[in-house]
C-alpha cells in the first residue's frame, strides 16, 4: 500500500507527457511547406522534406523551439523567388514584437538547399533563437547574406555547410555567445564571415576562397579562436579584427594569396598570432595599426612562391595581379607593445618587418630573414622600424 501513491503519480506523469509528446510531420502530406511548419505543435517535433524544387514568394516561417527539419541533402532544394528582399526561411518567435526577450530554444535545420537569387534577402534569417544547429546546409546565390544570426546568444553552431555565392556575407553573426563555426566551405560570396558585438567564436577547420572583398571579419568581439582554417584569394583581406577586439588568438591558419593583405589587425589588443603560414600577400601579410597593441606575432611563415632550387612557382610579372608571384612582412603603423619573435621571412618584395611610423616598446628578436627586399634598393634594412625604444632589435639573422 506504501507504493500506490508513486506508482499513481508515474503513470499519471507517463500520460501527460504522452499527450505533449513532439510530432514527426511527412511535408509530403500538407499542401505547402509552411503549412507543414504550421503543424508543429508548441512542444517541437521533426519536420522531414521530401526532394524536390519548392519555389516560394514570401518567407517560410519556423516559430516553434525543439523543432528539427531536415531534408534529402541538396535534392531539397527551397527557391526564393521574392523581389523585395524578404529571406527565404525566418527562424523567430512569434511574439518577438511584443516581447523583445522572446526567445525560441534548439531549433535545428539540416540537410537541404536553400537557393536564391539577385534581389531577394537572407537564405536564412533567425533572431533569437538559441542553441541554434545548422548542419550540412547547402545556401547559395542569396541577395543579402546566406545565413543571418541576430540576438542567438546562447550556442549557436553551424557545421558542415557550403554558404555559396551570397550577395553579401556567407555568414553574418550579431550579438551572439559561444559560437562554433566549422568544417564549412566559403565560396565567392562579399565576405566570408563577419562577427560583431559577439563573444567566444570558435572557428575552425573551414575552407574559405575566393572571395570578392575579405575574409573573416571580427568586430568588438572577444576571448575567441580562428585557426586551422585555409583562407584564400580575397580580393581585399584574410581576416581583420577591428572596433575594440582583445583575448583573440590567430593561429594554425594557411593565409594564401590576398590581393590586399593576410591579417589586419585595426583595433586589437592583448591577441596572438602565432603559427600561420602566409603566402601571396600583396601588400601586406600581417599589418598591425597605430590603433592595435599588446600584440604577439610567433612562428609564423611570410614566404612567396619559392619551390626550391632558385625557381619561384609563379612569374614576378603577368596578366593579372593573381597570377604573379608576391611575398610581404609585417607592417607595423605606429602599434605599440608588441612582441614579434621566432618568424621566418623569406623570398619577400618588401622588407621583413617595417614601419611607416613611430612605434613604441617593440620587442623583435630572433626572427629570421632570407631573400628579403626583392622590390627594394640594394641595400635596403630588411627590419626596419622605427621606435621610441632604443635596443628593441635584437639577435635577428638576416641571411642575405
Amino acid at each position: 500500500m506504501r507504493f500506490a501513491p508513486l506508482l499513481c503519480f508515474l503513470f499519471t506523469t507517463a500520460v501527460t507527457a504522452a499527450d505533449n509528446d513532439p510530432v514527426t510531420v511527412d511535408a509530403t502530406k500538407y499542401p505547402t511547406l509552411q503549412a507543414a511548419f504550421d503543424a508543429v505543435p508548441v512542444t517541437g517535433g521533426l519536420v522531414i522534406l521530401p526532394p524536390g524544387k519548392f519555389e516560394i514568394t514570401e518567407p517560410l516561417r519556423i516559430q516553434t523551439e525543439d523543432t528539427r527539419v531536415v531534408g534529402a541533402g541538396a535534392a531539397t532544394c527551397i527557391v526564393n523567388k521574392n523581389e523585395d528582399g524578404q529571406p527565404a526561411l525566418i527562424l523567430r518567435p512569434p511574439n518577438l514584437d511584443k516581447d523583445k526577450k522572446a526567445k525560441l530554444w534548439r531549433v535545428q535545420l539540416a540537410d537541404f538547399r536553400i537557393q536564391g537569387q539577385e534581389k531577394s534577402g537572407d537564405g536564412i534569417f533567425a533572431h533569437g533563437i538559441q542553441e541554434i544547429y545548422l548542419n550540412g546546409m547547402s545556401v547559395d546565390h542569396n541577395g543579402a547574406h546566406g545565413i543571418h544570426l541576430l540576438d542567438c546568444y546562447e550556442d549557436p553552431r553551424i557545421t558542415g555547410c557550403i554558404l555559396t555565392y551570397n550577395k553579401k556575407c556567407g555568414i553574418e553573426i550579431i550579438n551572439c555567445h559561444d559560437i562554433v563555426v566549422n568544417a564549412n566551405h566559403f565560396e565567392e560570396n562579399e565576405d566570408a564571415l563577419h562577427c560583431t558585438d559577439s563573444f567566444n567564436l570558435c572557428m575552425n577547420g573551414n575552407n574559405i576562397d575566393d572571395h570578392l572583398r575579405h575574409g573573416v571579419i571580427i568586430e568588438n568581439t572577444y576571448g575567441s579562436v580562428v585557426s586551422g582554417n585555409m583562407i584564400e584569394e580575397c580580393n581585399g583581406t584574410a581576416v581583420i579584427l577591428d572596433r575594440d577586439c582583445y583575448g583573440i588568438t590567430l593561429s594554425a591558419n594557411v593565409i594564401a594569396h590576398h590581393l590586399e593583405g593576410g591579417i589586419d589587425l585595426r583595433d586589437a589588443h592583448g591577441c596572438a598570432v602565432s603559427a600561420n603560414t602566409f603566402t601571396i600577400a600583396h601588400k601586406f601579410s600581417v599589418r598591425v595599426s597605430k590603433d592595435s597593441g599588446r600584440i604577439t606575432l610567433s612562428a609564423n611563415n611570410f614566404c612567396n612562391t619559392y619551390i626550391g632550387s632558385g625557381q619561384d612557382k609563379r612569374p614576378a610579372e603577368g596578366k593579372t595581379p593573381m597570377s604573379i608571384d608576391e611575398g610581404t612582412g609585417i607592417l607595423l603603423e605606429g602599434a605599440s607593445h608588441c612582441t614579434i619573435s621566432a618568424n621566418t621571412f623569406s623570398g619577400l618584395s618588401t622588407a621583413a618587418i617595417w614601419s611607416t611610423s613611430a612605434c613604441k616598446g617593440m620587442l623583435i628578436s630572433q626572427n629570421l630573414a632570407a631573400d628579403c627586399g626583392r622590390k627594394l634598393a640594394a641595400g635596403s634594412a630588411w627590419f626596419a622600424v622605427e621606435s621610441d625604444t632604443p635596443g628593441f632589435i635584437t639577435n635577428n639573422l638576416e641571411a642575405r
